[in-house]
C-alpha cells in the first residue's frame, strides 16, 4: 500500500508541475551580449510529433494542432476538451508527413481549411495541397469531408518540404515548397529553376478554376505568361522554407533552414530570387567563392552555427500580456531550442537589414511549429515531447 501511494503522490506531483510555468530559461554565449525579454512557456496538451498550430478565426480559445503522422485535431482551450477533425493516410519519413493548415479566409462563411501533406502512394514521393469542407463547422462536431485536390508535386527525396500555407490580405494561398532534397547541396538546382515548383514560395487563387487546374493564378504573379517559367511562382531561392507568416504590414516573412553555415529569415517580395543554392544566407555556397555577380535578395536576419542549425519561422506578437513583445517577431531554433524576438523597425516602408535581435531563452525542447490566436498571443510546439507551449510573462 505505501508503495501505491508512493507512485500515486509521484503522479500527482508530476501533474501538477505539467500545469506551471516552465520559466527556468537558460542565456549561452551570443545571446549573453543581446538585450533580453524574460517570458515563460506554459504547457497546455499534448500530442506526436506536431507540425503545425493554428487557431479557429476569430476565436482564441479554439486550437487546432496537426500531427505529422496525418492527423488534424481541434482542442478547447477553455475545458481541454479535444476530438479529431481529420485523419489522412500519409508517407512519415524524415521530413515528410502532414506539415501544414490554413483556414478560408471567409471561414466560417466559407467552412473549408487547406492542408499540405504527403499522401502514402506506392508509385511515388508526392506533395498534395487539398481543400477540405467542414460539416458542421461547430468545433466539439467539427469534421473534414470531400477532399478536392488542387495541387500534386512530385519529390525526388524524404527532405526539405517546406510545408507552410497562408492566405494574404489579398485572398491568395501562398504555399512554401523546399527543394525537394536529397540533404545536401540542391543537386537539381532546383532553388533556381523556374520550370519547377520545388524550392520556391508560390500563390495562386483557390476561389477560381482555370486553364484545366483546380486553381487560377492571379494575374500580378511575377512569372505568369511566360513561356518556360511556371506562373505559379511568386519568389524563388529557397532550401526549405520552414514557417511562413505575414506581419501587420502585409509582409511574408519566411524562415529557410540553411545547410552547413547560415540559418536565414527572408522579407520575401514578389520575383526576387533568395540565392539558394548559390548562396546559403549572405555566404557563397555553389561555388564556394565569387558568386557575387548575381543579384540575389538579401536576407533580412541570418545567424551562424554558434546560435543553431535549424531556424523555424514564427509570427508577429500583437497581443496584450508582454508590453516588450508588441510588435516583435518571434522565432525559435529546433536544434538549440532557442527562442529569439526580433523588432521590425521601418525605414521608407522597407525593413532594416540588421534588426535588432532580443533573446527569450533557451530550453531543452525542439520547436517545430508556432501559432498565434485571435487575441495575439504566441504558441510554440515541441516537437520531441509533443507539448504545445504559451508564452507567458515571466
Amino acid at each position: 500500500m505505501a508503495h501505491i501511494i508512493f507512485i500515486l503522490v509521484l503522479m500527482l506531483s508530476t501533474c501538477v508541475y505539467a500545469l506551471e510555468p516552465l520559466t527556468k530559461a537558460v542565456f549561452q554565449e551570443k545571446d549573453l551580449s543581446r538585450k533580453r525579454i524574460d517570458v515563460s512557456l506554459t504547457p497546455l496538451q499534448k500530442f506526436i510529433k506536431p507540425t503545425d498550430i493554428q487557431f479557429v478565426p476569430g476565436q482564441p480559445w479554439k486550437m487546432v494542432v496537426l500531427e505529422q503522422a496525418g492527423k488534424i485535431w481541434w482542442v478547447s482551450l477553455k475545458d481541454s476538451s479535444r476530438g479529431l477533425i481529420l485523419s489522412v493516410s500519409v508517407v512519415v519519413d524524415v521530413e515528410m508527413g502532414l506539415l501544414g493548415m490554413a483556414f478560408h479566409p471567409k471561414f466560417p462563411k466559407v467552412p473549408k481549411i487547406y492542408i499540405n501533406y504527403n499522401p502514402r502512394r506506392s508509385h511515388a514521393r508526392q506533395t498534395r495541397i487539398s481543400e477540405w469542407t467542414l460539416d458542421p463547422i461547430h468545433l466539439k462536431t467539427m469534421s473534414a469531408k470531400s477532399e478536392r485536390v488542387l495541387l500534386t508535386i512530385n519529390q525526388p527525396s524524404p527532405n526539405h518540404k517546406g510545408g507552410q500555407l497562408v492566405f494574404g490580405s489579398d485572398g491568395y494561398l501562398y504555399i512554401g515548397l523546399g527543394d525537394g532534397g536529397p540533404p545536401r547541396g540542391d543537386p537539381h538546382n532546383n532553388g533556381q529553376r523556374l520550370n519547377t515548383l520545388l524550392g520556391k514560395i508560390l500563390r495562386i487563387d483557390v476561389n477560381e478554376k482555370a486553364h484545366g487546374k483546380q486553381y487560377s493564378i492571379p494575374s500580378t504573379n511575377p512569372f505568369i505568361n511566360r513561356r518556360y517559367e511556371l506562373p505559379e511562382i511568386w519568389a524563388l531561392g529557397f532550401r526549405n522554407p520552414w514557417r511562413i507568416s505575414f506581419d501587420p504590414k502585409d509582409r511574408l516573412i519566411v524562415a529557410d533552414v540553411g545547410e552547413v553555415q547560415r540559418e536565414e529569415l527572408d522579407i520575401v517580395e514578389a520575383g526576387k530570387n533568395y540565392g539558394w543554392s548559390i548562396k546559403e544566407g549572405h555566404v557563397c555556397f555553389k561555388p564556394t567563392r565569387d558568386c557575387a555577380s548575381q543579384t540575389f535578395a538579401s536576407p533580412w536576419l541570418e545567424y551562424d552555427r554558434v546560435d543553431g542549425g535549424c531556424v523555424i519561422g514564427g509570427y508577429v506578437y500583437t497581443g496584450n500580456k508582454i508590453t516588450a513583445l508588441k510588435g516583435k517577431y518571434i522565432f525559435g531554433d529546433f536544434i538549440s531550442g532557442r527562442l529569439w524576438a526580433v523588432s521590425l523597425l521601418v525605414n521608407d516602408n522597407n525593413l532594416h537589414r540588421s534588426p535588432e535581435l532580443y533573446a527569450l531563452g533557451k530550453w531543452p525542447w525542439q520547436f517545430s511549429s508556432f501559432g498565434r490566436d485571435a487575441d495575439g498571443e504566441i504558441y510554440v510546439a515541441d516537437y520531441t515531447s509533443g507539448m504545445i507551449f504559451r508564452v507567458d510573462p515571466f
